[in-house]
């Protein structure tokens, strides 16, 4: 008995070369509406499905595939001598191929100025139920939601007049998890709609947090393990994942990547990414333990290593710049987990692939985003998650970049140009350490950085000890505070460390006191009005 294949696409890429080749192997084709005509036109017989259900469109299109003869043909088992004779009776034929994908819900409200009406319009409720049927009855039925699968299906059309059970399974989830992202889409976005707010007003007020956080992951993998030996973890990607950002790195060689490799990556891309000029990051549990610029690679990365060569051991290097030759060969001499880089030179990867050892390194290529004014643009979250107690903390990401315009000097001294930039360069850096934190920087380094403790005063006494530790003198270094000061003591610890000026967010209601206390001591003081909490 002849196949019979249902196509009705919204996005037509590739459907009339498979809808040719379906022809070829005998398969009869039923169709709808504009992929009828796309197939019509190139010369294929089609069925119309209002001739093959004797029901004519109706309602603009709306009223089209929901008709028994179309989901009993889906729906019947063809296992079932029940069902069998219960399509018989009706006249109803077995459809054996349905290829849908549906209305372009996601793009449309994506669009600026979408209205209501336009959104509601493009919800598809025929092509999802299709879909449904079809993928419940998975052993009779192949269905395929995306033009990526018409490569596979052919060719086992092909070789073998039909689907295999496992592709029709592996088809069956994909429509599923499609049916999913679609509803998801949805909920989320009549589900952030302020209907009050948005009389009168050409498109919809949104909220930034929905009613309903619908999450849509991807499995990129199974992890060995999670934070520790006795958890079990994968690694999972965005549904549509930003360019630039971590989930599209290449693994160019090594071992597969850890749980806390994968956390670590991440902190030390995100921090990475965020200076314009050559730059090294250096992470360590989470933590930069060593932040530079440079007129390079090799030399971001010389003054980044200098930071804390100890907590380097073991260390997430990342670069923003490609890696050559000669920063290779210096990266090469301390054990190192992960590297990450927009690229290597052929001799530079060879460095990596001369012993055994070396060859576990984890390399990591990763495009560096395009930029542009939106997050997505950045390689950037546009949202934070982080998981409580069952339920779910949403905020909007930390992507602020501060500005010189920004600083306002609060300090009887005034900064230098060079103190200027240092500030700026520490404040980069804060942000990405974990609160408390206090770094300290000169020249485009780090010097000394103190993370994560319960008191500032700590972190400041952590990053002085690992100055020292380091060979690196604190004096006139720039002082970056995640938050402010609620009392001079933690700049008192900073300035006798040796700080030369200080930025902070200010905000405190000992503000005053803490600026007198700069002008005692004779340093600056400067506020950036912003707060960098990283927990």
């Amino acid at each position: 008995m002849a196949q019979t294949a249902l196509l009705s696409v919204s996005d037509k890429t590739g459907i009339l070369e498979f809808a040719q080749a379906l022809h070829g192997l005998g398969v009869k084709l039923l169709s709808t509406g504009g992929t009828a005509k796309l197939l019509a036109d190139a010369g294929l017989p089609v069925t119309e499905v209002a001739d093959h259900t004797g029901f004519p469109e109706m309602l603009d299109g709306r009223v089209k595939t929901l008709h028994p003869k179309i989901h009993g043909g889906l729906l019947a088992r063809r296992d079932l001598p029940a069902h069998v004779a219960a399509i018989k009776e009706h006249g109803i034929d077995t459809i054996d191929l349905l290829v849908v994908n549906l209305y372009p819900f996601e793009a449309t409200v994506a669009k600026p100025g979408c209205t209501l009406e336009d959104a509601i319009e493009n919800i598809d409720i025929g092509g999802p139920a299709m879909v449904r049927s079809a993928a419940k009855n998975w052993k009779d039925v192949g269905v395929l939601t995306d033009a990526s699968q018409y490569a596979v299906a052919l060719a086992e059309l092909q070789a073998d007049g039909k689907l295999s059970d496992k592709t029709k399974f592996a088809f069956s989830v994909a429509a599923f998890n499609r049916i999913a992202d679609y509803d998801g889409a949805i909920s989320d976005y009549l589900s952030a709609i302020d209907f009050d707010a948005s009389i009168g007003q050409p498109a919809p007020t949104r909220s930034l947090f929905p009613a309903q956080s619908n999450g849509r992951f991807v499995k990129v993998q199974d992890l060995r393990y999670g934070e520790n030996p006795h958890q079990q973890a994968a690694f999972y990607r965005d549904l549509y994942p930003a360019p630039g950002s971590l989930v599209s790195a290449r693994q160019l060689q090594g071992k597969e990547l850890s749980y806390n490799n994968i956390a670590d990556a991440d902190a030390a891309w995100e921090c990475v990414k965020s200076f314009d000029e050559p730059a090294c990051v250096i992470v360590k549990h989470a933590n930069p333990c060593g932040v530079a610029v440079g007129a390079d690679a090799l030399e971001a990365y010389s003054k980044a290593f200098k930071t804390d060569p100890t907590s380097a051991f073991g260390g997430i290097i990342a670069f923003n710049r490609p890696v050559d030759l000669a920063t290779a060969q210096a990266v090469n001499k301390q054990f190192v987990e992960v590297l990450m880089a927009p690229g290597y030179t052929p001799e530079a990867l060879e460095v990596f692939q001369a012993t055994k050892a070396k060859l576990n390194v984890r390399v990591l290529e990763i495009a560096l985003p395009q930029g542009g004014t939106t997050d997505w643009d950045n390689g950037r979250n546009a949202m934070d998650v982080k998981r409580v107690g069952s339920g779910l903390l949403i905020q909007t990401a930390d992507n602020h970049e501060l500005a010189l315009a920004d600083l306002k000097v609060v300090s009887k001294k005034q900064p230098t140009p060079q103190q200027l930039q240092d500030l700026l360069f520490a404040w980069k850096v804060a942000k990405y350490v974990k609160s408390n934190a206090i770094v300290f920087c000169a020249d485009g380094m780090t010097m000394g950085v103190g993370a994560g403790q319960m008191s500032r005063l700590d972190s400041a006494r952590i990053a002085s000890i690992k100055a020292e530790h380091a060979g690196l003198s604190l004096k006139d270094t720039a002082v970056a505070s995640d938050a402010f000061f609620p009392f001079r003591d933690g700049l008192d610890v900073v300035v006798d460390a040796g700080a030369g000026c200080v930025i902070q967010p200010g905000g405190s209601m000992r503000d005053q006191e803490v600026i007198d206390a700069a002008d005692e001591r004779g340093v600056v003081m400067v506020l950036s009005g912003v707060r960098h909490f990283r927990h």
